[in-house]
């Protein structure tokens, strides 16, 4: 979809891409009623702003997302306290995995780990990490050079180090080298 997006428009990139696009809205916002608003806020502008999307709808709803998220983080002044699992995704891979529990208790101590990071950080990190987006595509998303995503990408993952260490029970560890 390219140009000027319609209601049928974003109809149809909800109807394919709707999962993924809440998934990381929950994730951004720290909750899923949190992130069906942050989703419908962003929706609400792509569909009174259309001329700004000058051809991929899809990365200009994400990027309003990602955006719209971080003015809530600025407004606030900090993250949500609670950022319940997502379970429509640990429940997915629950069953692939076989066994459940382990699945739900890693995404939770992740999640909980994740939330105690400052906004920057953490956006980068679901960015590059759980949206598996490039540092550049990172970059043109929140408005900032690479040296910044690649920068706080470091500094982020030292801290959830830091914090896995100093909470050895979580039953997992991040990888020295993940970049």
């Amino acid at each position: 979809m390219g140009g000027t997006p319609t209601g049928a428009d974003l109809e149809r990139l909800l109807a394919e891409r709707g999962t993924q696009l809440m998934r990381v809205a929950i994730a951004l916002a720290g909750d899923r009623e949190a992130g069906a608003d942050l989703l419908q806020a962003a929706l609400e502008r792509v569909l009174r702003k259309p001329r700004q999307v000058h051809q991929d709808t899809e990365g200009y709803l994400r990027q309003v997302l990602y955006n719209l998220a971080a003015d809530g983080w600025r407004r606030r002044g900090r993250w949500r306290q609670r950022l319940p699992l997502l379970r429509a995704q640990a429940s997915s891979q629950a069953a692939q995995a076989g066994d459940g529990v382990d699945v739900v208790d890693l995404r939770d101590a992740l999640v909980r780990l994740l939330r105690q990071l400052p906004p920057r950080q953490r956006a980068v990190i679901v960015l590059r990490y759980w949206e598996q987006r490039t540092e550049a595509e990172t970059a043109a998303l929140l408005g900032c050079s690479e040296g910044t995503v690649k920068s706080a990408a470091s500094r982020g993952l030292r801290q959830l180090r830091e914090l896995a260490g100093a909470q050895a029970n979580l039953g997992f560890e991040l990888a020295e080298g993940t970049s």
